[in-house]
């Protein structure tokens, strides 16, 4: 997997790459530059045997600041409908992208976590914040709309209908408090810590069965749209394909000698 990227910093190590946005002196914003090179590398993501799992840290004391105002917001003020719908496919394919990679992402939130920055937060599988962590989806604040790269289905999935609904609507920040009462935010941790715990959690997620990993994350994501019939037939299939992995055969083979299995993804 690339780990040399231009717009946005990513080491790779033991499996886990690790991800932040750049330029921390002012937040961390998203540029069209870095939105498309994020977009690219997560498809990427799924065709990488090297990587497991993925962290996406903060970054001098902050998550994110959303899209550049002066390198995003103001230019697509002059942009005409057909520019304007290429720029929000194109963010939205980044979510689909973060959706798809097929690897658990856990998201270490500090500090400010808003706009396209909150999205990127809530498209990942795991969240785990500091007290300062404060989440804003202030589309409104710019005089759009909450729904934004799909927080209008996600966010009430993860914090409820009627919570996202007064965060969609009045953009305000949702503290870290509220994150985690709200289910947000797995867990909260001290800001020195916080890359840490991330780091550990990614580092016990990539040790377990990582083709099953992969499967629990296609079937998170596509059971939104299935009834429940469908959705307890396709993780029928999706566990008898588990079943043929080698993985669980180690497992089992450990379980008879009382053992703890060491998986290896296939």
């Amino acid at each position: 997997m690339r780990s040399d990227v231009t717009h946005f910093e990513c080491e790779i190590a033991e499996g886990i790459a690790t991800v932040r946005l750049s330029r921390p002196e002012r937040k961390n914003p998203l540029t069209f530059d870095s939105y498309a090179e994020l977009r690219d590398w997560f498809r990427d993501l799924h065709y990488a045997d090297d990587v497991h799992a993925v962290v996406f840290a903060s970054n001098g004391g902050n998550f994110s600041s959303g899209g550049d105002v002066h390198d995003i917001i103001g230019p697509l003020t002059n942009m005409n409908m057909k520019e304007l719908l290429r720029f929000t496919r194109m963010t939205g394919d980044l979510v689909k992208a973060i959706l798809g990679c097929g690897k658990p992402v856990i998201a270490a939130i500090d500090g400010i976590c808003v706009g396209a920055g909150a999205i990127i937060a809530m498209a990942s599988d795991l969240r785990i914040g500091t007290p300062e962590a404060k989440t804003a989806f202030l589309f409104t604040r710019v005089g759009l709309a909450g729904c934004d790269m799909g927080a209008c289905a996600m966010l009430p999935r993860i914090i409820g209908q009627g919570r996202a609904a007064e965060l969609l609507y009045t953009g305000r920040s949702m503290s870290a408090e509220e994150g985690e009462k709200w289910g947000f935010f797995n867990r909260l941790v001290d800001a020195d810590a916080l890359e840490a715990e991330a780091r550990a959690l990614a580092v016990q997620i990539a040790a377990g069965p990582n083709f099953a990993h992969m499967m629990t994350k296609t079937m998170l994501a596509q059971e939104w749209s299935m009834s429940l019939d469908q959705a307890i037939e396709a993780e029928a299939q999706a566990q008898a394909i588990c079943m043929q992995t080698t993985d669980f055969e180690r497992a089992y083979r450990a379980f008879v000698a009382k053992e703890r299995p060491v998986f290896e993804g296939d």
